[in-house]
């Protein structure tokens, strides 16, 4: 009987599965197997936010095999070594997996798909969580996208829904005694900071199933509205499950057809925005692949001597803890380190602020949520700040600069999310909760802080700062429209 190791990596799904459902169709057995070896991604391991969720993922994982009659074999280590182990230990003859997008990552299988085919193995790889690949979609020129209203005019275009693969009822597998448990690898907090991802989520493939459906039944007729309010229940929420592969956007692309089918033109016009908003994250993998050095430059190298401030540590400190005075920025930072998650609009706002108003480099904000967001993503992290920032693809104009309190003012009228996250605010009668220091009594006897930084003035500088780098680059190209 010839056997197959499936090697597990975030795609910590059964269901509609590509590398797990091949090999069960062409081999007789398998053998699940979960690598851990985080210094293979640096330097982007995990944060301790998304070694939180990988724990319990992997628990679930572990949960939804042993009921069909498999276990996950747990190894860590250097990748290419436990394969070749377990390759001569459980007799298999082939390795699948499916595919990984990040430099580090694609370098790596590059390597070990080689090495293992030098050793005779038969090595498979597919695409378990993208809608299409990243060299699939391309433009006139043959090139990468760098706006997305065409990328996306280019994916939709072609975009068939596909029905997913349900499940395995059951597994046929091969075990090795000297497995590690999920424990054994110390993804969990040593000291307890997590009761609010407790709260917040449930991992694993059960719940981002549960998610969507709750999503699509209750939120998405007005999601093209809502999911700009902060204090509503607007987004999907979706976003950790899909990096994790707990669930593939196929099966919510297929989930989205079968409910259009379902309740008509209305509700299909609906959902077309949420659609898009996958796009953007199919965008967030293209940028990723093609230009594998955004995680750390500047996509634009108009930027490269930009002003940035050097970071002062007590102003990074207030922004990271949600004490810059400024209420939904606050709240925005108070979110993310209660749930591990922040709602998309109020990113913007955070980012905004610390890329501008502050006129901080937009790594430092990008690794701090990389270490606190359990949907931590390497693709969505690098596009969201290097947006935020105006550096990227597609980019928000550097002069494009978010006024927290009439964002606030918009998004949150009557200041419900504000209240929750801040709630040393919600006791007093500021007439504006969004702008509390117009009434400095009111603000000291709440015990909230000040503004470290007044946004106005801190607006023009930005900009005259943005001035003076565009001046700079004119005069050494020699020629003052160089830039436009």
């Amino acid at each position: 009987m010839s056997t197959a190791i499936v090697w597990f990596r975030r795609d910590l799904r059964l269901a509609d599965n590509p590398a797990l459902e091949l090999a069960l169709r062409r081999h007789a057995r398998v053998l699940p197997l979960y690598i851990h070896a985080p210094r293979e991604e640096a330097p982007w391991a995990p944060g301790a936010a998304s070694r939180w969720w990988l724990h319990r993922s992997l628990t679930a994982l572990q949960r939804e095999l042993q009921a069909r009659g498999a276990a996950l074999q747990i190894r860590r280590g250097e990748s290419l070594a436990v394969l070749t182990d377990l390759l001569l230990r459980s007799g298999a003859d082939a390795v699948y997996w499916n595919r990984l997008y990040e430099p580090a990552l694609v370098a790596r299988d590059a390597r070990i798909k080689q090495a293992l085919r030098a050793l005779g193995a038969q090595v498979h790889s597919a695409n378990a969580n993208l809608l299409a690949e990243p060299w699939d979609v391309a433009n006139g020129q043959g090139g990468p996208y760098r706006v997305f209203t065409p990328f996306w005019r280019n994916l939709r275009a072609t975009l068939q829904p596909q029905p997913p693969a349900d499940a395995p009822a059951r597994i046929d597998a091969v075990t090795i005694d000297d497995a590690l448990s999920v424990d054994e690898l110390g993804l969990l907090p040593r000291i307890a900071w997590d009761a609010g991802l407790h709260a917040s989520w449930q991992p694993g493939e059960a719940g981002a199933l549960a998610t969507l459906d709750a999503f699509a039944d209750a939120a998405l007729r007005g999601y093209a509205t809502r999911r700009d309010e902060p204090a509503a229940a607007g987004t999907s929420r979706l976003s950790p499950h899909l990096h994790f592969g707990e669930i593939s956007p196929r099966q919510i692309h297929w989930r989205l057809v079968e409910l259009g089918q379902e309740r008509g033109a209305v509700w299909r016009e609906a959902a077309e925005p949420f659609l898009r908003e996958l796009g953007w994250r199919e965008f967030a993998h293209h940028l990723l692949y093609h230009f594998p050095q955004t995680p750390q430059t500047d996509l634009n190298p108009q930027f490269a001597a930009f002003d940035w401030r050097e970071p002062a540590a007590d102003i990074v400190s207030a922004w990271q803890q949600g004490r810059t005075g400024i209420p939904i920025v606050d709240a925005g930072m108070r979110e993310l380190w209660h749930t591990g998650w922040m709602h998309n609009r109020v990113r913007m706002l955070v980012a905004s602020f610390l890329c501008k108003n502050l006129r901080l480099h937009w790594r430092h904000g990008a690794r701090w949520f990389w270490d606190t967001l359990v949907d931590a993503d390497l693709a969505n992290n690098t596009l969201g700040w290097q947006w935020s920032a105006g550096t990227g693809a597609d980019a928000a104009p550097y002069f494009r600069i978010f006024n927290p309190v009439t964002q606030g003012e918009r998004f949150d009228a009557d200041g419900a999310y504000v209240k929750r996250w801040v709630p040393e605010l919600a006791v007093l009668p500021f007439k504006s909760i969004h702008a509390p220091w117009k009434q400095p009594e009111l603000l000291a006897r709440s015990g909230y802080p000040a503004p470290i930084v007044d946004l106005a003035a801190s607006r023009e500088a930005a900009l005259a700062a943005y001035q003076a780098s565009r001046r700079d680059r004119a005069a050494g190209s020699g020629s003052p429209g160089a830039d436009t």
